[in-house]
């Protein structure tokens, strides 16, 4: 499409009678081309994401975000501790379908870089238990998709039945998926609103002087729905630093019955999105797509060693013993997040690829691809997720005296009196730098 930023701004107007544009320019995190994207200048000093289709796929998410925005009410609104982009208005620009929004501030961080400890983990946790604390009725009363736990179990059965019927699934994940779904124990939870698949790039943050990096705003509501919690928490398979204390955070400031299979399941659903891309390729008939998937199914089952879900019915091991698999998947799964809604985020050059780089897969297998960034990062050693709790079993026992040595940071001068919340803090600090680069606008 390539539409120039002036040409989008100008259709602002026509979203918002009256509105006085007086300046235009690309958003520094311009996406994948799925949609043409601009900031635009209004004379009262707001400024204004316009996003535009580039086909019917993206027309139907940019319709889906207009509907979640508009139903987040200016109460709903008050019960979130951070941002949700405001629900400007709709036009069209030829025949394709534009959506303004507000642009929220803040810089991106990608999961990998997520630092453990005070700051961006503990307030992205918090953050996905204020979503999923809203009442439902908020979904409802808009007409969004609402699952219940034994629709969403089902709707992983089907998903898992259309993999294997392929004949391009490993047989161990095949069993692995289908013990899962069989475990009672795992779909014992209460749906909540979800975003339906957050992702690291989903937060925006703000430096607080004082206690790091905390999340100002959250983009991408396209998916709002009522369903299962643990799929905005799916993506903690790529940040294996700071997975625990995204949980731990979570847990706290959730308000309901702990879930105690959240953390499997979230994994089950990781796993599982390379299952989607499989299916996706075959209902396309695309072999590029399926050869893809399959080589990632293929490098998943590799990593399972002698893991299975099927511990997860004993509960004997607890939670702590089921799930530790993905070891490790190719990184040229990787594939770019469509971050470029509301945004004009920090440190592009690191997110996101040039549009010259960009794969020749169709949009819409790119749209399935974009969401197996999970699939993507390494994830080597998930028991990280865990902590201490998570040690080999074959590694010999730490005595007191070890894990001090080993778990308190040392200062360069070869104390270690600091605590390990305030070396936390300085490793979020360092990562702050390097996240906001002269690349910045």
């Amino acid at each position: 499409m390539g539409r120039s930023p002036f040409t989008l701004a100008a259709a602002v107007t026509a979203a918002l009678p009256g509105a006085e544009v007086t300046g235009a320019r690309t958003l520094t995190a311009d996406g994948d081309g799925r949609f043409d994207s601009a900031v635009a200048s209004l004379a009262d000093g707001r400024e204004l994401a316009i996003r535009v289709a580039d086909d019917d796929e993206s027309a139907r998410e940019l319709a889906a975000e207009a509907l979640a925005l508009r139903a987040l009410t200016a109460g709903a609104r008050a019960m979130l501790p951070f941002q949700a982009p405001e629900y400007i208005g709709e036009t069209r620009l030829a025949d394709a379908r534009a959506l303004v929004t507000e642009l929220l501030p803040g810089f991106q961080i990608e999961a990998p870089l997520v630092p453990a400890g005070r700051g961006a983990a503990e307030s992205m946790g918090a953050a996905i238990a204020a979503v999923h604390t809203l009442p439902v009725s908020v979904v409802r009363g808009a007409g969004l998709t609402t699952r219940s736990a034994q629709e969403s179990r089902d709707e992983l059965a089907r998903l898992v039945d259309a993999a294997a019927s392929t004949g391009r699934v490993p047989a161990r994940l095949t069993v692995r998926w289908r013990d899962a779904v069989a475990d009672d124990e795992l779909w014992r939870f209460e749906s909540t609103v979800v975003l339906g698949g957050v992702q690291a790039t989903s937060f925006l943050f703000h430096d607080d002087p004082e206690r790091g990096p905390e999340v100002t705003g959250i983009v991408g509501w396209h998916s709002l729905a009522v369903g299962d919690p643990a799929i905005d928490l799916s993506w903690l398979s790529t940040a294996p630093d700071a997975a625990g204390d995204v949980h731990a955070a979570y847990a706290r400031a959730a308000d309901r019955v702990p879930d105690p299979a959240l953390e499997i399941r979230a994994r089950l659903l990781a796993e599982l999105e390379f299952a989607r891309w499989l299916v996706h390729g075959d209902s396309l008939r695309r072999p590029d797509i399926v050869d893809d998937a399959a080589s990632l199914l293929e490098a998943l089952a590799e990593g399972l060693h002698n893991d299975d879900l099927g511990v997860i019915a004993s509960r004997s091991a607890g939670v702590d013993s089921a799930m530790d698999a993905l070891d490790r998947v190719p990184v040229d799964a990787a594939s770019d997040v469509d971050t470029s809604m509301q945004t004009d985020a920090y440190n592009p050059n690191e997110l996101w690829h040039d549009d010259d780089s960009t794969s020749d897969v169709s949009d819409a297998a790119a749209d399935a691809s974009r969401r197996l960034e999970v699939g993507g990062l390494e994830t080597e050693d998930l028991s990280s997720v865990r902590g201490p709790v998570s040690e080999s079993p074959d590694a010999p026992e730490r005595t007191a005296e070890d894990r001090r040595r080993s778990d308190v940071p040392t200062r360069p001068d070869g104390t270690d009196d600091d605590s390990p919340e305030d070396e936390a803090q300085r490793a979020a600090r360092a990562a702050l730098q390097r996240w906001k680069s002269s690349d910045s606008v």
